[in-house]
């Protein structure tokens, strides 16, 4: 106490201390549109780049204009037909999703029998690279005179195309982990289902979201691919359509949606794989590689 007095300190009063003040963190919208930025420009200049090219081709009637029409043709003909176009993008899309997700599952399915079992990775690895092999276009009729002219033999089509990059990253990426921490586990008590959930599955991760990207573009292939197939609606019903009746404006209209379809489904996964994975390296090194740019 004579301290106390001597130092001049008052005694504590009654009651809990008050808590410490956490640091908040401060959202800079700046930096993320600066990042955004940084990231879009270059395929946007090339975009811009291969517009101006294709304009001064038309333009200087080097190819005819039903070989290559112009820009502007490609536009006005997408907006005379917006209806039409949007209604057959919406069954392509429709497709091109349900197939990619059914592939998804199954593939993945796929990847951890094979992982938990070698014998049947043995017996199905073979059949996998076999169906894969097989060109789609040449199984497709088979597959409407299986299945009817529904939408069903286009969903096939895509999940068979999707089907394979999905198989090799999960299992790639399935078999990526540590043994010694698979080990580890094992020792620590932890069930098969347990090490799955907890450690399998999460470091699988990195490689099956890029096998996800790759399958995405491919099941849009598909859907279209089984479209060329007898079907009255469609992206690729579009294509065949333009194509025997030589519009070739309505044509590239199609192929250039087609295009941005894989596009926006691609982005949808890399966005899915930011905040699954934001701990990966492959985040980090493409960040701080973004914000040194």
């Amino acid at each position: 106490m004579a301290v106390t007095a001597s130092a001049g300190v008052r005694p504590s009063s009654s009651g809990p201390p008050p808590a410490p003040s956490r640091p908040t963190r401060s959202w800079r919208p700046s930096f993320s549109a600066r990042r955004a930025a940084a990231s879009l420009w270059r395929p946007a200049a090339l975009v811009i780049v291969l517009l101006a090219g294709w304009w001064a081709v038309t333009a200087a009637e080097l190819v005819a204009p039903y070989i290559l029409p112009s820009p502007i043709d490609t536009w006005h003909t997408a907006q005379q037909n917006a209806a039409y176009l949007a209604q057959n993008t919406w069954v392509t899309t429709w497709e091109t999703v349900v197939g990619f997700v059914i592939a998804a599952v199954v593939g993945e399915l796929v990847a951890v029998i094979m992982v938990y079992s070698a014998s049947l990775e043995k017996t199905v690895y073979p059949l996998i690279l076999f169906a894969q092999v097989i060109p789609k276009i040449a199984i497709a009729p088979l597959f409407v005179v299986w299945l009817g002219f529904g939408p069903s033999p286009k969903i096939l089509v895509a999940v068979l195309m999707a089907f394979f990059p999905i198989v090799i990253s999960g299992l790639a990426g399935l078999r990526s982990v540590d043994p010694e921490i698979l080990e580890l586990s094992s020792t620590m008590g932890a069930s098969r289902l347990k090490t799955f959930m907890k450690i399998r599955f999460p470091a699988s991760l990195p490689q099956l979201m890029s096998g996800l990207k790759v399958a995405a573009t491919l099941a849009v292939t598909g859907a279209v691919v089984g479209e060329f197939v007898g079907a009255n609606e469609g992206l690729g019903y579009v294509i065949l359509q333009a194509n025997g009746n030589v519009d070739t404006a309505m044509l590239f209209a199609a192929l250039i949606i087609m295009s941005v379809l894989g596009i926006v489904l691609f982005a949808i996964i890399e966005i899915a794989e930011k905040l699954l994975i934001p701990w990966h390296s492959s985040r980090r090194t493409a960040g701080s590689a973004t914000t040194g740019a």
